[in-house]
């Protein structure tokens, strides 16, 4: 299986790309994932970034690290904004505000922990989260731990949650949950940002001399944001649309068809029109918004046209059973299991597909 250009290892040097405006890339160690980028934008305040990684030590070293090589210092941030809120978007922003006053701005629907039990789920898909690691990494195993607890501390919000196609919620007898627990008492503290000033959509903050329009683009989260420059055609993009991997779809969030909010989301940011240039957060900025888009609903179809040729092969089926026809048994579990009920209920809102709940208290799909 390849390595894909999310999971290259995060460059130590600062790259400029566009006057004023930086790409920091910052280590992690997440399923799927081994960089974020912080987008850094100098004016003559200062500056802003955008996404400031985890909230463990070793990204506060590489953010100092990385702002110094642009002959910058953390007193210099006088903004952080944040696409959404997962925590290798939002860690450093604590740090950000206690050492530096700066102001940390997020879309007015952002949410953290036991409000939305989606939180804890990952970054990318699940056949994303299953690719291997690129060759000769050098995350640090106290990286990876700190890292794996920020994630974990946000888990344990699935505790006694309600599993909306049935069953019990994770408990000791889950893989996932087993991880989650392991890590769960070493995440950091302090990890939630101290909130100053909330975006909506239509919103425009200035980033580096220029104005950006607030895009809200739920889906991959509800409260996700994409800001865009209509004067360069520049799309600050957070994971809504990334190069080369497919962002996780939840089905353990309030909305009622989350892969239908997904695909409206990546419509709405196609009727902006004009964009020549798109900095994801996670791989390398590229230019054919319209062409990834694309490939992303093609993905997402192919995965809807499979779940019907599983109905009619196995008829009746549970969210788990479908689940493991979907998915290799490495990736079984609820990760998985959230991800199929989101296209199963996609299929069920328009008329592809029935469910009913079984004797067990489990839902029963019908195509």
């Amino acid at each position: 299986m390849s390595i894909k250009q999310e999971q290259e290892e995060a460059r130590t040097e600062v790259e400029e790309i566009a006057p004023n405006v930086l790409r920091m890339q910052l280590p992690i160690a997440i399923p799927g994932l081994r960089h974020v980028n912080m987008y850094c934008f100098r004016d003559a305040d200062g500056a802003t970034v955008v996404d400031p990684g985890l909230p463990d030590e070793a990204t506060w070293v590489a953010i100092r690290e990385r702002l110094r090589q642009a002959d910058l210092e953390v007193r210099h941030v006088h903004t952080v904004l944040i696409t959404h809120s997962h925590p290798d978007h939002f860690g450093g922003a604590a740090r950000f505000r206690a050492e530096a006053g700066s102001r940390i701005v997020v879309h007015e629907a952002f949410s953290l922990f036991g409000e939305r039990p989606e939180l804890a789920e990952p970054e990318v898909s699940v056949e994303d989260m299953q690719r291997p690691a690129a060759p000769g990494s050098r995350v640090t195993a106290d990286c990876q731990l700190a890292n794996a607890a920020s994630l974990g501390a946000q888990a344990s919000a699935l505790a006694g949650f309600r599993i909306p196609w049935g069953g019990a919620p994770p408990d000791s007898r889950d893989r996932d949950h087993r991880h989650w627990e392991r890590i769960r008492a070493s995440a950091p503290s302090g990890m939630s940002p101290p909130i100053t000033h909330t975006a909506k959509h239509g919103s425009r903050l200035r980033l580096g001399g220029c104005t950006f329009e607030v895009v809200h683009t739920p889906g991959h989260t509800a409260d996700h944001m994409c800001l865009f420059d209509r004067e360069t055609g520049t799309l600050l993009a957070g994971d809504h649309i990334l190069p080369s991997i497919t962002p996780h779809i939840s089905g353990l969030g309030r909305a009622a068809d989350p892969l239908q909010a997904f695909y409206d989301s990546l419509d709405r940011v196609l009727e902006l029109g004009n964009i020549t240039r798109c900095l994801p957060a996670h791989g390398h900025p590229f230019d054919d918004v319209q062409g990834r888009i694309a490939a992303i609903k093609r993905h997402h179809h192919e995965r809807l046209a499979r779940l019907v040729a599983i109905a009619a092969r196995l008829g009746p089926a549970t969210v788990p059973q479908f689940s493991q026809e979907l998915f290799a048994p490495a990736a079984w579990g609820i990760m998985a299991e959230s991800e199929t009920y989101a296209h199963l209920e996609h299929l069920k809102l328009h008329g592809q597909a029935e469910s009913h709940t079984g004797a067990d208290g489990l839902l029963v799909y019908v195509a």
